[in-house]
């Protein structure tokens, strides 16, 4: 059972968290605004993984963003209409298809990521290297924490 102070804490942390989501969902719908080609961010998503990660067939992609082949079919869709992702023959299995990021795609990402982390940094002009560096690894570490919990509380527990 957690202590008062543990509650008080957890309430000040989700009132931020739901005020930063907040203000990267609006963050997205002007982007979008401003640039009515550009990819929505779960299909982003996936040519994320796919550069990160190299090649891959849908399901392990799937369950790379925690969600379902048939879903991110439409999404994959739309890359390969971009040029962004292409699909080859699997060589273990000419049967099955692999996904992976053409050049563009490589490309696009780069230039997505380098974006990014200068308006992220942007937002670090007034912090100390210390104090980036202590959020990065305790964002890092309650990421981290967030999907241990969560994919716990999916299991059965015993006896039940």
């Amino acid at each position: 059972m957690p202590s008062d102070e543990q509650l008080a804490i957890a309430d000040e942390v989700a009132t931020q968290l739901f005020r930063l989501v907040r203000l990267v969902e609006r963050a997205q719908v002007q982007h979008h605004a401003a640039n009515p080609d550009a990819v929505e961010r779960a299909t982003y998503l996936l040519l994320v993984h796919l550069v990160k990660d190299g090649p891959r067939r849908a399901g392990a992609l799937a369950e790379a963003v925690h969600s379902d082949p048939s879903t991110i079919s439409r999404q994959i869709g739309h890359l390969v209409k971009l040029g962004y992702v292409e699909r080859t023959a699997d060589p273990e299995d000419g049967r099955a298809t692999l996904l992976a990021a053409t050049e563009l795609g490589q490309r696009v990402y780069q230039q997505n990521r380098a974006r990014r982390n200068e308006w992220i940094a942007g937002m670090f002009d007034s912090w100390s290297a210390a104090d980036g560096a202590q959020f990065a690894e305790l964002l890092g570490r309650f990421t981290t924490d967030f999907e241990t919990v969560k994919a716990r509380a999916g299991k059965p527990t015993e006896g039940a």
